[in-house]
């Protein structure tokens, strides 16, 4: 992972600070609860896998590791339960409809309502055509850090999803993109080739590299969705931050990418729905299905293999405009039958991304999004699907 990137210290301090996570962008002005009862957490608060407290405080719509000096007659309300940061879906497309268009406002919000009703509290929209901006100020929504709308090769992709271009124009749309968003821009990287009869990458290798590099000099990271597995060697030569799905991942790929720190976001739950896709497509493109059913059925050992080598593996469930939102648990679910323990789990659903995109956990004085779960989630993931308590900027939720 890059760390030292100036994207990623902008999206901390943003975070840090309230604001949304733009480098640039204006005050994240969410409305944060102020009033009683404030909240005594009697844990253990897990802030991360191997550091817990005994207890904590939320006062004034954030955590606090200390009890905090309060007014006589405060109302306290005592919440006893294991503590953890709000889970997170690091591919989501909030915006996008199951028909794949723009659901306008009420629809993403109601999308994000749906996804924060099952602990999802932090959101990467990796990709929309709906502007979501105005949902990062109301108070009772997921925090959504925006990638602005996909961008693929002109006919490369489903119909209008993304801003369809060609290499001349590549590097000007994902600049466009890099000063939309909040820090993310999402390229497709491969998608059917109807001549080929079979997964290609969309790009070259100069043009992979002149994305990656229009990205950073707008201060913004830059991910690719990738099936292919030569997709998969362009990307990293070319300096990209993130991968979304890799079911092409090999044992080279897998070494490269532990290797520059560059994180998978699993979507484990749309690659089971491969098969699908190559029972629609056989019967003019019998090269495609096969494919696709071969990556299908290697999604396990390829997933499990990645994390044994290294690579930092976060949970997205790519839903919007295919699969329904409220999955996460579903894909935490796959991520056990890859053979991660639920520590693993916690890592890649919580602690991990949080720390990826550059926002707050249960830091003292961090934003209080998190839940509360009667059973050790360590023990078991599974614990983490019917949350005693759902925390959002300190105001309970459920």
């Amino acid at each position: 992972m890059r760390t030292d990137a100036p994207s990623v210290r902008a999206a901390r301090e943003s975070f840090a600070a309230g604001r949304r996570p733009a480098a640039d962008g204006p005050a994240y002005d969410r409305a944060e609860a102020t009033g009683p009862p404030v909240l005594h957490l009697t844990g253990p608060i897990l802030l991360g896998p191997e550091d817990e407290l005994a207890e904590a405080w939320v006062a004034g719509g954030r955590i606090h590791h200390e009890e905090p000096d309060l007014p006589a007659g405060t109302g306290i309300e005592r919440i006893d339960g294991f503590v953890l940061p709000g889970l997170a879906d690091l591919h989501c497309h909030v915006g996008i409809s199951d028909e794949g268009t723009a659901t306008g406002l009420e629809g993403a919000r109601a999308q994000a309502r749906v996804d924060r009703d099952t602990g999802v509290l932090l959101i990467r929209d990796a990709g929309s055509i709906t502007d979501t901006a105005p949902l990062q100020r109301e108070a009772d929504m997921p925090r959504i850090v925006r990638a602005g709308r996909h961008v693929a090769r002109t006919r490369r992709y489903l119909k209008g999803y993304a801003h369809e271009v060609d290499p001349e124009d590549l590097p000007a749309t994902v600049a466009a993109e890099a000063e939309r968003g909040d820090g993310w821009v999402k390229l497709v990287g491969d998608w059917i080739d109807r001549q080929a009869g079979d997964l290609t990458p969309t790009w070259s290798a100069d043009d992979f590299r002149a994305a990656a590099e229009a990205a950073h000099a707008h201060g913004a990271r830059i991910t690719t969705h990738t099936f292919d597995e030569e997709t998969l060697p362009l990307v990293l030569d070319a300096g990209f931050d993130c991968l979304e799905h890799a079911t092409g991942l090999t044992g080279d790929t897998i070494a490269r990418a532990a290797e520059a720190g560059v994180p998978v976001v699993t979507t484990l739950v749309n690659v089971d729905e491969f098969e699908t896709y190559a029972s629609q497509g056989e019967r003019k493109f019998p090269d495609y299905a096969a494919h696709m059913r071969r990556l299908r059925a290697r999604r396990f050992e390829r997933t499990r293999d990645a994390h044994d080598a290294g690579v930092q593996l976060l949970t997205g469930t790519d839903a919007g405009g295919v699969l329904g939102h409220g999955i996460i648990h579903d894909e935490l679910d796959e991520l056990a039958a890859c053979g991660l323990d639920p520590l693993a789990i916690l890592q890649a659903a919580s602690w991990g991304p949080r720390a990826f995109l550059g926002a707050p956990g249960l830091e003292d004085g961090a934003p209080a999004d998190l839940l509360v779960v009667p059973e050790d989630p360590r023990r078991d993931h599974r614990a983490l699907r019917d949350p005693a308590r759902i925390v959002l900027g300190g105001a309970i939720i459920r």
